[in-house]
């Protein structure tokens, strides 16, 4: 009797995770993860910071091992140690955070590990041909043999998406926030990618709070909340109010809050500021009351300009007044004392000391007001610290945690609630709400609206379009250094405002 041949069952899914629990001490960081990603899916993970999505990915990668629960990749049970052996099984990720080494070169930190060799040494000809090859595919305009601190953020970010997809033997990438630093253009370019590799049956597991782009990008998604699982489904049948109801756990009252009154007195403007080719002959003035919207594409000179407004660079000609003071070749702590604050986009390089604690890092600016003979009092710091974390519903242990081990929004809302102690008059926001849940997003707007509406204004930078049309009373929009239109809040449309920044 002849035997039929028995064909293995291809699994249903690539990857599978069930019953996924982990603690920390006492803190429960996820109580019941369950996910599944099908070959060629892009699943959008969705949740607010402490919804446990940083965690699973954790536990996916194998920086820590969970407590209780299975993960099976093409139907096979894994356990993972470290990241290598995630590799091995064919998963990689796009960390939020930044880990590129700043003295290599862009080709060294893309193939880092994995470098071509001949004679036992870095084939480097073949390393920066291979690199240059891979970005030229991903569109990316940036040079192999460029070093990493010549990048801007949104660059390095580009070189981390690089890396990730140089793992061809990767079946499941992770993208967590690869957006966050980047404008509408590279984030275009960025799908493009994404697309081209779901289409090789590659599995995108995608992690953004910026839902047009899962709405745009995601065919599917599952839903975390208070480190469980929730829902999941296609994205075709969810509307994105019903999306961000299940993410928050409630009813959505608007998206933006926006109540500020703009003036018609000028409290702050530029004139003619001229900076190294990258800032051309800008000109412009902020309302008391006002929120001030500047878009632009990567490269526009958007931060080039806040940064020169405050003082880290000197511009090369032009005029800067707050009232009728007068800013030239200023520092940060001159601007600082003329009643300018600036929260820079990236809060975990340049707007905190991670190292510190809450309190320290809130007081951080304003210790020479609660301190005498060089020696700060510690019960005004406390008490100071304690005002901004009620103001600003900062969820924190207490005062002394450590910044670090806060949720992205918190963060956030410490640099917030440090400028907030110093009472400014003029607000500089770069990236206010870069990768920040919708809940923490809308209480960032509603201090902005709050602070506006004071009678002092804001200059907020964004690359999120339905961020800067939302909140913005005017929209000045930049290119190549140059400012090339500008548009009111009745005039403003998505499509508008990206015709005159490309």
């Amino acid at each position: 009797m002849q035997q039929e041949a028995v064909v293995a069952k291809e699994p249903a899914y690539l990857l599978e995770v069930t019953g996924l629990k982990k603690s920390f001490g006492d803190v429960i960081a996820l109580k019941n993860a369950e996910f599944c990603l099908r070959k060629g899916s892009i699943h959008a993970l969705c949740g607010s910071n402490g919804a446990g999505k940083s965690t699973f990915l954790g536990l996916l990668m194998g920086f820590i091992r969970p407590d209780k629960g299975d993960i099976f990749v093409n139907g096979v049970r894994c356990e993972f140690d470290s990241p290598r052996q995630a590799l091995v099984a064919g998963i990689t990720i796009v960390q939020q955070e930044l880990s590129g080494v700043r003295d290599l070169s862009v080709a060294e930190n893309i193939y880092l590990g994995s470098e071509p060799r001949r004679y036992g040494m870095v084939d480097f000809n073949k390393l920066n041909q291979r690199a240059d090859r891979l970005l030229r595919e991903l569109g990316f305009a940036i040079a192999a043999k460029a070093k990493m601190r010549s990048l801007s953020v949104a660059e390095q970010q580009l070189v981390e998406i690089a890396k990730a997809l140089s793992h061809t033997f990767a079946d499941i990438i992770i993208l967590d926030e690869p957006t966050s630093a980047l404008g509408e253009q590279d984030a275009q370019k960025l799908f493009q990618a994404i697309n081209r590799l779901a289409s090789l049956g590659k599995g995108i597991i995608y992690v953004s709070h910026r839902l047009s782009e899962i709405f745009q990008i995601a065919d599917s998604y599952t839903v975390f909340r208070d480190g469980s699982y929730i829902s999941e489904g296609f994205i075709k049948d969810i509307t994105r109010e019903q999306l961000i109801e299940q993410i928050i756990g409630g009813e959505i009252d608007g998206e933006f809050a926006k109540f500020n009154q703009p003036t018609n007195e000028t409290i702050f403007n530029v004139s003619n500021l001229c900076w190294k080719k990258k800032v051309n002959n800008i000109s412009l003035e902020l309302k008391r009351g006002e929120i001030l919207g500047i878009y632009g594409l990567v490269g526009s000179g958007r931060s080039e300009f806040l940064d020169l407004v405050f003082g880290i660079e000197h511009a090369d000609s032009g005029s800067i007044y707050i009232g009728d003071k007068v800013l030239l070749r200023h520092s940060p702590e001159k601007s600082i004392r003329a009643g300018i604050a600036y929260v820079t986009e990236d809060r975990k390089e340049t707007g905190l000391v991670l190292s510190s604690t809450v309190a320290e890092n809130i007081t951080i600016s304003s210790l020479a007001s609660i301190s005498r003979m060089l020696v700060v009092n510690e019960s005004k710091l406390l008490c100071r610290a304690r005002d901004m974390i009620r103001a600003f519903n900062i969820r924190t242990s207490g005062c002394r945690q450590l910044v670090m081990n806060l949720s992205g929004g918190n963060q956030q809302k410490v640099v917030l609630g440090r400028w907030a102690l110093l009472d400014p008059q003029v607000l500089l926001l770069d990236e206010p709400t870069r990768g920040i849940d919708v809940g923490a997003k809308k209480e960032i707007y509603r201090f902005m609206s709050e602070f506006a509406l004071k009678g002092k204004g804001i200059v907020m930078v964004s690359s999120e379009l339905s961020e800067i049309i939302g909140m913005s009373d005017r929209i000045i929009i930049f290119n190549k250094g140059k400012i090339v239109g500008e548009l009111s809040r009745d005039e403003a449309t998505q499509a508008g405002v990206m015709s005159l920044a490309v």
